[in-house]
């Protein structure tokens, strides 16, 4: 039986250095980092953002990516870092995203950290699973997602999905999620 390959793009095989304990992807294509300044509207106490912005504007997250191709069949993979803290009393989080081919899904493994994978889908439904080492969170297709880091150390997690997913921020930063993570008190509340 003959092989023959499609009409698509060819890469070589590669490899990467990363320390999953620091969170880090050595030499990474994209590098992709946040902070409380890029998350304006995201957060429920937006004068606490403001201050927060004002006393230094801290990083909250950081995304190390070697992208490969945006074609079906490839898997694109990444590390995130997601730093602990507040804004008022509600946990630092990333910005969240569904995927632009909307049927597809992600799978998480925490390394590092603790905190919750929070996911919503269009019409309103919302889980969060908690996310810690020796945990794997799986975001199914049709479901937007954000890591909340509920710690005092950086929450940093491997994730791997379909090459051609893409990100669709928009629709978070115009809906939100039903449901946040607030420390108070020293307790986590969800609500």
């Amino acid at each position: 039986m003959t092989f023959v390959l499609p009409e698509t793009t060819l890469i070589e095989p590669f490899a990467v250095d990363f320390d999953l304990a620091q969170g880090i992807m050595r030499n990474p294509q994209s590098h992709l980092v946040r902070k409380a300044s890029d998350m304006r509207a995201y957060y429920r106490d937006a004068g606490a953002l403001d201050r927060l912005i004002a006393a230094g504007n801290p990083v909250h997250y950081e995304v190390f990516e070697i992208p490969v191709p945006h074609e079906y069949g490839h898997l694109m993979y990444c590390i995130s870092k997601l730093q602990p803290g507040v804004v008022g009393d509600e946990c630092f989080m990333t910005k969240g995203h569904y995927h632009t081919a909307i049927n597809t899904g992600e799978i998480y493994l925490a390394l590092r950290g603790e905190g919750l994978m929070m996911m919503k889908t269009p019409d309103g439904q919302c889980r969060h699973e908690r996310f810690a080492p020796g945990r794997m969170v799986y975001v199914p297709p049709y479901w937007g997602h954000r890591s909340i880091n509920t710690g005092r150390e950086p929450l940093i997690s491997f994730c791997v999905y379909p090459g051609d997913s893409g990100h669709n921020y928009g629709d978070i930063e115009l809906e939100g999620f039903p449901k946040r993570a607030f420390l108070r008190g020293g307790k986590l509340t969800i609500e």
